[in-house]
C-alpha cells in the first residue's frame, strides 16, 4: 500500500487501542476534538455530524455526563475513562478489527473487567474481531477464542483456547501453564518458572530459540530452528517434540 492507502486503512478498517491512553491522547485537545478527528479523517462528514456521532460514541463506550466530558481534556478523566475515550476513537469507523495492546495494564482489576467486559459487548454489536496481546492468561482464559502464543518475537503454537490451556505442545506454552495459580487443583504445590531468561533478539540462538531454556531440548534442538506446523486440525506448534506431547509419550509433569 502506498501511504494514501495506509490512511485509509488505519483507523478505518482496522484500528488499535494502546495500553496507555494517556501518552496516546493529545493532551493541549479536548476528548471530543480528538474523536471527531478520527471520524472526520475517514468520513465525509461535517463537524456538526462528528459531533453528534462522538456523543453517541461516548454515550456507547459508558461515558457520562456527555457534553461537559466532550470538552474535557484527557487529564480530566480517570484512567478507566480515557481508556473508554480511546475504544470510544477506535470503533468511531466500525473498523473490522481492533487490535488492543494490553489494554487493562495501567487500570486496577475492577476497570479491568469492565473494559475487557465492555471490549466483549462491542465485539458483539459491532460484529468486530479483536486481536488482545497480553500476558495475562486469565484474560486469555476468559475472553480468547483462539490463542497464538508468541516467544522472543516468534510464534510457538496456536489453537483454540481450550486446546492451548488443556493439551499444550509446545514446552513454552506448557512452561506457562505451569507457572500460574490453579484454583481447581486438590493439592497445593509450588509454582514452577521458566528457568533462565528470554534471549537478545538482536542475538538469537542457533536452533530452537527456545532451547537454553526448554527442559525438552535434545541435540537436534541446537541445529533446526522448527517452523510453526499443524500436528492436529487447528492445533499448530513449532516444536521437534510436539508430536511427542500430543501422543502424551513426554510427561506433562517432568
Amino acid at each position: 500500500m502506498n501511504i494514501k492507502e495506509l490512511q485509509d486503512f488505519r483507523g478505518n478498517r482496522i484500528s488499535m487501542i494502546f495500553q496507555d491512553p494517556m501518552t496516546s491522547l493529545n493532551p493541549v485537545f479536548t476528548v471530543g476534538n480528538q474523536i471527531m478527528e478520527a471520524i472526520i479523517a475517514h468520513r465525509s462528514v461535517d463537524k456538526k455530524t462528528a459531533k453528534q456521532e462522538s456523543l453517541k460514541l461516548l454515550e456507547m463506550v459508558g461515558i457520562s455526563d456527555l457534553k461537559r466530558r466532550f470538552n474535557s481534556y484527557p487529564h480530566e478523566f480517570s484512567g478507566g475513562m480515557r481508556q473508554r475515550a480511546m475504544i470510544a476513537m477506535a470503533i468511531a469507523n466500525s473498523p473490522n478489527i481492533l487490535i488492543a495492546d494490553e489494554p487493562t495494564t495501567a487500570l486496577d482489576v475492577t476497570i479491568q473487567a469492565q473494559i475487557l467486559e465492555l471490549l466483549n459487548e462491542l465485539k458483539e454489536k459491532t460484529n468486530s474481531s479483536i486481536i488482545i496481546i497480553t500476558h495475562d492468561l486469565g484474560v486469555v482464559a476468559k475472553y480468547a477464542d483462539r490463542v497464538m502464543v508468541m516467544y522472543a518475537g516468534k510464534p510457538v503454537e496456536f489453537s483454540d483456547v481450550n486446546t492451548i490451556f488443556y493439551n499444550p505442545c509446545h514446552p513454552y506454552t506448557l512452561g506457562l501453564m505451569k507457572s500460574i495459580t490453579r484454583l481447581d487443583e486438590a493439592k497445593r504445590e509450588q509454582l514452577k518458572p521458566i528457568e533462565g531468561t528470554p534471549p537478545s533478539l538482536i542475538d538469537l540462538p542457533q536452533g530452537c530459540i527456545f532451547r537454553v531454556r526448554c527442559e525438552y531440548a535434545i541435540d537436534k534442538c541446537k541445529s533446526i530452528l522448527p517452523p510453526l506446523s499443524e500436528i492436529e486440525k487447528g492445533h499448530f506448534s513449532a516444536c521437534i517434540r510436539a508430536e511427542e506431547f500430543l501422543s502424551g509419550i513426554l510427561k506433562r509433569k517432568k
